[in-house]
């Protein structure tokens, strides 16, 4: 398996991946869906380029082959860095690849920010992710933010009284 930033060139298929495997049909193949929650798109290739382009942001691509299978953005800020956008291909969830891809991102933030926290976001409900976060180490802060409701970049919630919890790990 290979992995580099994205570019410019990859903002098609990386937000497909990404769409794929937290909304619609195709994200039920896996567990992290997201569809039973929030409807529309997780992202878009306009939103991903402000992403990449901003210097304190990459997206870090994982390939099988020619094959984009997940990506991880990592965000630098003052005194830790933020993960988010941890993706697998739903069609290989559960197969331990989630679990490197978390670990390379966490070894980028040590190597290339000197990153001595991690922290990200989980949608409150989301149970089980949570609990595959806490396995790797992750804690719960007591620090939650509200949904964006209305900002559609976010989703079209289906359900009310959504909120992110803050989790964080010490690298």
């Amino acid at each position: 398996m290979n992995v580099r930033p994205a570019t410019s060139q990859d903002l098609d298929a990386l937000s497909r991946l990404v769409n794929s495997a937290y909304r619609g049909e195709s994200s039920k193949k896996g567990w992290t869906t997201e569809e039973h929650l929030l409807g529309g798109q997780r992202t878009d290739p306009k939103s991903l380029a402000e992403t990449i382009a901003n210097p304190g942001s990459v997206i870090l691509l994982l390939f099988q082959e020619d094959q984009m299978i997940g990506c991880v953005n990592l965000q630098k800020r003052e005194g830790s860095t933020y993960l988010g956008m941890l993706t697998i291909d739903p069609t290989l969830q559960a197969g331990g690849i989630g679990r490197q891809l978390l670990q390379l991102g966490e070894q980028w933030a040590r190597k290339n920010w000197l990153s001595t926290k991690m922290e990200m976001t989980v949608i409150s409900v989301r149970k089980e992710l949570i609990a595959w976060y806490e396995r790797r180490g992750y804690q719960l802060t007591s620090r939650r933010e509200p949904f964006p409701y209305g900002d559609e970049r976010f989703g079209q919630p289906k359900v009310a009284g959504l909120e992110f919890i803050i989790l964080e790990k010490n690298l």
